[in-house]
């Protein structure tokens, strides 16, 4: 009789979103208590310098393609520089097509709406938000597959218990659970016990808020590990744990330079430990650089998933360093970006040596030496001009291949009978006339405001890949003195109106912000409903506008939501 195959090992990919490299206690911040994370530290491998990128977006990009987050069209967070493009190919892919089951449990933040959704990149299950972030974290509504959820408690605790119902449905199979919890990201909202006890340790309100929100991470993390032993799991599971970026503020980071969004070493290293019981020996230190890029073809090489053919990838497998193989270790350099603005150039990079590390910021390059200055205080561009120049060159060299594919927002698509309900929200509308965003940056949650004229018009790019007649649904708020404007929403030769005429003007919804609130707040929508209007295949337009203004101004706008009439 044939011997049975070996199981094939499961991985738990937990994410967090804004934890810098000093938010661990293990990194020397006797500020914060981390048990659970400082456990797999210890259990498994630490990596002395792993790097991702400045933002959230990108970082996630990079970690689902193996792919510098530019190639597949990731180059911000909000307005579509966010969509993850349908043809790459994904980690969830890759192993759903080796008989992995597949779950996101999470922040996604690369795309809203299929293809580009987790459910239309390689992922079966899905709860979470896609949108860059969220706005209360308490009793909230997320989304199950495409559809609206209600839930009950604080959102990390609802988070990992999906993650654990997911992983006991599928106990039996090999399963890839990618967990990217949203915390500690704004709005800071966590419950009393953590905040308080962070307060009592003399920190800011901020800082105490963002201390208890990891440590609520960390006690997720443990009931997920908890579940792994009970399901006797726990030496078929490789364990990753890493960060999105650095901190999201001016907080113990090991005296680097940088937070969240910079290029430097502060704004690009993250904790990173893996775990493999009986494969990864405990206390296994990685001085070997590692980066989002490797994690793909690493998990792959240690689960024997076969690469699909897919584009070239940036990533190697750092297999060899994690299992302790003797293996000449070639030298790498690690490349990042950050737009600023809202137009793409390379003038805000950098690229990562072992020993040094060149940015590139509006317009100055300058190079500093890791080993001897690792708080980057002394520039050596002039100092060093052979390392200089090759790094420099080396920086443009790949920025300009990675950029190659260009940048053009896709279209929303329309009509796929996986996902008959489409939302698009106000970040993906291009406005014209004196149209503006309430929070004036267009990121996640945000609304149209300042809508006075019958020339301001907001505009959706759609692809119909199903023609026919759709339902048209505007989520809108107007005080009872602006009511009765008439709107016209028109989709290529194709026309259908109403009129306003219910009042709604909530107050933002009571939010237990521990600090005020960059972003703006939620509200409550009223939807207005439409006459069926016919879309026809292919590319296409919508466009809103008023034809008849009686009051001051029109409505606020969230968002436009589309229905087949007749099922797809």
């Amino acid at each position: 009789m044939a011997a049975a195959e070996p199981r094939r090992p499961n991985v738990l990919l937990i994410l967090t979103d804004d934890q810098g490299w000093g938010d661990v206690r293990s990194h020397g911040n006797e500020q914060i208590d981390t048990p659970v994370m400082d456990r797999l530290a210890g259990e498994g491998a630490r990596f002395d310098r792993f790097f991702v990128s400045p933002l959230c977006a990108p970082t996630r990009a990079s970690i689902l393609t193996g792919r510098y987050h530019l190639r597949p069209g990731v180059w911000g967070v909000t307005q579509g520089r966010e969509i993850l493009r349908a043809d790459e190919i994904t980690i969830a892919e890759a192993f759903r097509a080796s008989g992995y089951a597949t779950g996101c449990f999470g922040k996604w933040h690369n795309g809203e709406h299929y293809p580009n959704h987790p459910i239309g990149q390689g992922f079966q299950e899905f709860v979470g938000f896609c949108a860059g972030h969220w706005n209360n974290y308490f009793d909230t509504r997320l989304e199950h597959n495409g559809e609206p959820i209600q839930t009950q408690g604080y959102i990390t605790d609802v988070l990992a218990d999906a993650a654990m119902d997911f992983i006991r449905e599928h106990r039996c199979d090999p399963f890839l659970c990618y967990v990217p919890f949203n915390a500690p990201h704004t709005p800071y909202q966590v419950p009393d016990p953590y905040f308080d006890k962070y307060k009592e340790r003399g920190l800011s309100d901020a800082d105490a808020c963002i201390y208890g929100m990891v440590e609520k991470v960390d006690e997720n993390i443990g009931r997920l590990l908890a579940l792994l032993d009970e399901l006797q799991l726990a030496n078929d599971t490789i364990v990753i744990f890493l960060t999105d970026n650095g901190p999201n503020g001016q907080r113990y980071n090991g005296d680097m330079r940088g937070i969240k969004g910079s290029v430097h070493e502060g704004g690009v290293r993250v904790p990173c430990f893996v775990r493999w019981p009986g494969r990864i020996a405990p206390g296994t230190v990685v001085r070997e650089m590692g980066a989002h890029i490797d994690l793909l073809p690493t998990l792959a090489d240690l689960c024997g998933v076969p690469l699909p053919e897919t584009k070239p990838l940036d990533g190697t497998s750092l297999k060899p360093l994690l299992l302790g193989q003797a293996v000449d270790w070639p030298e790498r350099a690690i490349f990042t970006h950050s737009t600023k603005g809202n137009q793409m150039n390379p003038l805000c990079g950098s690229l990562r040596t072992p020993r040094y590390r060149l940015t590139v910021e509006s317009p100055t390059y300058q190079l500093f030496d890791l080993i001897a200055d690792p708080s980057e205080t002394t520039d050596l561009a002039q100092r060093e001009p052979e390392v200089y120049a090759k790094l420099s060159a080396e920086y443009e060299r790949i920025y300009q291949d990675a950029i190659a594919g260009g940048f053009e927002r896709p279209p929303v698509q329309v009509g796929h009978a996986v996902f008959p309900r489409v939302e698009i929200c106000a970040p993906l509308a291009f406005l014209s006339g004196g149209l503006e965003f309430k929070g004036k940056h267009g990121w996640a949650n945000d609304w149209i405001t300042n809508w006075t004229t019958t020339q301001d018009e907001v505009r959706w790019d759609l692809h119909v890949v199903s023609p026919g007649l759709y339902r048209v649904t505007l989520l809108y708020t107007c005080p009872e003195e602006d009511v009765g404007s008439r709107l016209q929403i028109q989709v290529g030769a194709h026309v259908t109106e109403t009129m306003l005429v219910d009042a709604h003007d909530p107050e933002p919804v009571p939010s237990p912000d521990r600090v005020p609130r960059k972003e703006v707040y939620e509200k409550i929508w009223e939807p207005l409903g439409f006459p069926p209007v016919q879309l026809d295949a292919g590319d296409q337009c919508l466009v809103v506008r008023a034809i008849d203004i009686p009051g001051r101004q029109v409505m606020d706008l969230k968002a436009v939501i589309l229905r087949p009439a007749r099922p797809v």
